[in-house]
């Protein structure tokens, strides 16, 4: 079923966002190819979103269709492979692999994605990252083909794959990971939800880090010490408990998360000639 002039802002972790002219939620990957041949077939401009954790909507919304992937969850563990569809949390496939314990996407407990945001962007945190235990993916192509690809097509990168430059939607991702004893799996992800839940602004909206890591420096060691932790714009402020993420602090729109990047950006240029990269996704209309 199709949804109109559907506000995006309660389908994104920084409850920022303007309407998606038409919503689509389908339940399997079938429904996902027809809602793409529709829009397609009667030239409606579309994508695909995940569980929003990594973007920033723009207050003008999403022109056209919007298809969200978070009812597409099936996971199957066939003794160290782990099949999962798309809008699976990463996190929840981390504490699958617990249970069957499969060592290899600790890392992911504490990562708030899909899985296919996780695939797009190779999510990584405390040393590991999603191109060390991926295999194959599973996706749409823009000829509408169904392909199961290995990963090295993906030229999984820093925060980065091929899915973006190929237009390819993830449907699908197998992970391999190792046999382990329960419980030391369970005290790494033991101890880094406590290093998260310690460092990271939790409490308030957020698209996670919003800068990559500039070659040689850590992007909220530099916005720290260019003393603009607390500094704010309308509703957005830089966190007070971690410099790299910025945090909604009740109402803030697009417009102030973005006048807010820029000022850091200018201020860490100006400081230590550093170029700050947007990690976070900026889609949608001004």
């Amino acid at each position: 079923m199709i949804q109109k002039n559907v506000p995006l802002k309660d389908y994104t972790y920084t409850k920022i966002g303007g309407n998606a002219d038409y919503l689509a939620i389908p339940e399997s990957i079938e429904e996902l190819t027809k809602a793409v041949t529709f829009a397609k077939k009667n030239n409606i401009p579309w994508m695909v979103l995940g569980n929003g954790s990594n973007v920033l909507i723009q207050d003008g919304g999403i022109e056209g269709l919007v298809i969200l992937t978070t009812s597409l969850t099936n996971m199957t563990i066939d003794i160290e492979k782990v099949t999962v569809q798309a809008g699976a949390p990463i996190i929840e496939v981390s504490r699958a692999a617990h249970d069957h314990s499969l060592s290899g996407l600790e890392f992911a407990c504490g990562i708030p994605g899909s899985v296919g945001g996780a695939i797009y962007m190779n999510a990584g945190a405390y040393g590991g990252e999603i191109k060390d235990v991926c295999t194959h993916v599973t996706v749409l192509t823009p000829e509408g083909n169904v392909e199961r690809l290995p990963a090295e097509k993906m030229a999984f990168d820093y925060r980065t794959s091929a899915i973006p430059d190929e237009n390819w939607i993830v449907l699908e991702a197998e992970f391999v990971l190792e046999k382990a004893d329960q419980h030391v799996i369970k005290a790494k992800m033991d101890e880094l939800t406590y290093l998260r839940e310690s460092k990271q602004p939790l409490e308030y909206p957020s698209c996670g880090s919003v800068f990559k890591r500039p070659p040689g420096h850590f992007a909220g060691k530099l916005i720290q010490e260019s003393d603009l932790q607390g500094v704010q714009i309308g509703g957005a402020q830089v966190s007070l408990k971690h410099a790299g993420f910025i945090v909604n602090k009740g109402d803030a729109t697009a417009k102030d998360y973005l006048n807010l990047v820029k000022h850091v950006q200018k201020t860490v240029k100006e400081k230590f000639g550093v170029d700050l990269e947007k990690e976070v996704r900026v889609i949608g209309r001004t």
